[in-house]
């Protein structure tokens, strides 16, 4: 798995102040994309020990909510085997913190994998232009849904996050 930045102290991507991995590689090339950079798989440098560190590291902070997976496309093939272990790890050394996830993909394409049992919110849809409007929350576009995860594979329905 590669990555091209871990913002610190986020507010943008989810609720409460936040780490952001923002992770190379994705397939869905919105138009208008605002992170074209991360498209290429092979971009970024790789996420090793160290960067893994950083990421605990501000985890611990207590006044940090969780971490959010952005990108690129964090369940692009490149991606989703690291970013799902990394998720599981995160879930056992702070389970109090939560875990966002951001993908163009549908959460009807990855509601049966591994990774969704340990994920609090999904953001999911490709990013669509005509459909912009800055007064969402979370979310660049209005097709696009911010879902409650526990709460949707217990109902077996998507329920979108309050």
């Amino acid at each position: 798995m590669r990555y091209h930045n871990i913002t610190k102290d986020d507010m943008l991507n989810g609720d409460g102040l936040r780490v952001v991995l923002w992770v190379a590689g994705c397939s869905h090339c919105c138009k208008e994309c605002q992170n074209p950079v991360t498209w290429d798989p092979n971009g970024g440098i790789v996420f090793d020990q160290k960067a893994k560190d950083e990421l605990f590291r501000e985890l611990e902070k207590s006044y940090i909510t969780g971490i959010t997976f952005s990108g690129g496309d964090p369940m692009h093939l490149a991606n989703e085997p690291g970013v799902t272990e990394l998720a599981k790890e995160i879930r056992q050394a702070f389970p109090e913190k939560t875990i966002w996830l951001y993908t163009g993909g549908l959460w009807e394409s990855m509601k049966n994998r591994e990774i969704t049992k340990y994920l609090d919110v999904v953001v999911d849809g490709e990013y669509e232009r005509d459909k912009r409007s800055t007064q969402l929350h979370w979310k660049g576009s209005s097709n696009q849904r911010v879902i409650d995860v526990p709460a949707s594979l217990r109902e077996n329905r998507v329920i979108l996050h309050e």
